[in-house]
């Protein structure tokens, strides 16, 4: 079976001058957890998590305590938030080497790339994989 069978072909993505704020917004409202970073070619360029924004921002109390320095820190673009060393795999391999990359870099997504082009296709996160697993389970 190829990562193309399972994948996330619809996804959301965020651009490089995007902010903080965009960001969570976007992960909030989409109830996803990774959000890929493009340029204008559809290329990916980067990777932001909800955890790496989690990290990012101030504590709650911190941000009561400091609005301005809170919303200062959501007005950041996410180039200097995100991954930009992002691990991905061909839309045409099999579903095998997408566990395997994610067994082995220890992350819960990754994004899927088109072996010509090298655009953004897809998405395939560990929740695919079980589904995945299910069907596998059921079936037999």
């Amino acid at each position: 079976m190829l990562i193309s069978d399972i994948m996330t072909p619809t996804i959301v993505t965020a651009r490089p001058e995007d902010s903080v704020r965009r960001a969570l917004q976007l992960l909030e409202d989409q109830e996803i957890r990774h959000l890929p970073v493009i340029d204008e070619e559809r290329r990916l360029i980067g990777l932001v998590s909800d955890r790496d924004l989690r990290e990012y921002r101030l504590p709650v109390m911190r941000e009561i305590e400091a609005p301005e320095q809170a919303d200062a820190l959501l007005d950041v673009p996410i180039s200097e938030v995100m991954s930009s060393d992002v691990v991905s795999v061909d839309s045409a391999e099999d579903v095998v080497a997408a566990i395997d990359v994610m067994l082995e870099y220890r992350v819960g997504a990754v994004p899927v790339l088109d072996r010509t082009t090298g655009e953004l296709v897809g998405i395939v996160s560990y929740v695919d994989m079980l589904r995945l697993a299910r069907d596998v389970l059921s079936a037999g």
